[in-house]
C-alpha cells in the first residue's frame, strides 16, 4: 500500500511555473535590431558589407564605426555615406556599347574578392549581374581618371545613358547600399520590358537625390 504523495512547495504546480517563467522573460522589443550586437537600430541606419559574402549587414553606429578604415585586411568593412559627381565625364555611345551591358543604366563596383570590376543592371527580379566582358571599362577609367577614387566593396560607379533631356551620360559614385535600396524599389514598381513610367520616375529621383548630395570628384587618383 503506497502512502500518500509529498507534499508540494507552494507555488510548484504546473501553471505557478509557467507563471515564473513568463515573468522572468525579457520584454519584446519591436523593430529593427542590428546584424552584429542585436542592438534596436531605426529605420535610418548604417551597413557594413560582408565582403566574402558579398551581403549587406543593418547595423548600429558602435558596429559600424569599427569598420571604417578602408586600409585594413577585414572581411567587413562599413558603407562610407560619399557622394561624387562626374561632370566632366568622357563616355560616348560607342564605349558604353564595348561594355555590352543590355540597358542603359548600371552601377559598377571593384570586387575585392574577385579582384575585378563587376556591373549590375536593374530589372524586374532585382539586380542582374553582367557576365560579359568589362575590359572595356578600364579604357573608360584611364580617360576618366577621377573613377580611380571608387573605394573596392563599399562604393559604386552608377551611370545612365542619354534619354529625354539628357544628351550625354549621366555618372556619379555613390554608397553601395544606395544602388541596392534603387534596385529593391524597382522591383516594386516595374512594370512590362522597360520598367515603366513609376519606374523611371524612381530612377529619375534617384539621380536628383545623388546630383544634390554630390560634389564635384577631385582631380587625380585619390580623394
Amino acid at each position: 500500500m503506497t502512502g500518500p504523495p509529498p507534499p508540494r512547495e507552494a507555488g510548484g504546480s504546473p501553471i505557478a511555473v509557467l507563471g515564473r517563467i513568463r515573468a522572468r522573460r525579457p520584454p519584446r522589443v519591436d523593430g529593427l535590431r542590428c546584424e552584429m550586437c542585436a542592438e534596436a537600430i531605426g529605420d535610418v541606419h548604417p551597413h557594413v558589407v560582408n565582403v566574402s559574402a558579398r551581403s549587406l549587414l543593418c547595423t548600429c553606429r558602435a558596429c559600424y564605426l569599427l569598420f571604417t578604415d578602408e586600409h585594413a585586411e577585414l572581411r567587413f568593412r562599413s558603407v562610407p555615406d560619399r557622394f561624387l559627381s562626374f561632370p566632366d565625364l568622357r563616355l560616348d555611345q560607342r564605349q558604353w556599347d564595348a561594355l555590352e551591358i543590355p540597358v542603359g543604366l548600371a552601377f559598377l563596383f571593384r570586387n575585392s574578392e574577385l579582384g575585378r570590376t563587376v556591373a549590375f543592371y536593374p530589372g524586374p527580379a532585382g539586380a542582374a549581374e553582367s557576365e560579359l566582358p568589362l575590359g572595356a571599362w578600364d579604357d573608360v577609367v584611364a580617360a576618366n581618371p577621377a573613377l580611380r577614387l571608387l573605394v573596392p566593396d563599399v562604393e559604386a560607379i552608377i551611370v545612365r545613358g542619354p534619354g529625354g533631356e539628357r544628351a550625354g551620360f549621366e555618372c556619379f559614385l555613390v554608397p553601395v547600399d544606395a544602388c541596392y535600396e534603387l534596385v529593391g524599389g524597382l522591383r516594386q514598381v516595374w512594370r512590362g520590358f522597360d520598367g515603366g513610367q513609376d519606374a523611371r520616375a524612381l530612377i529619375d529621383r534617384f539621380f536628383a537625390t545623388a546630383a544634390s548630395r554630390s560634389r564635384p570628384a577631385p582631380s587625380g587618383t585619390r580623394p
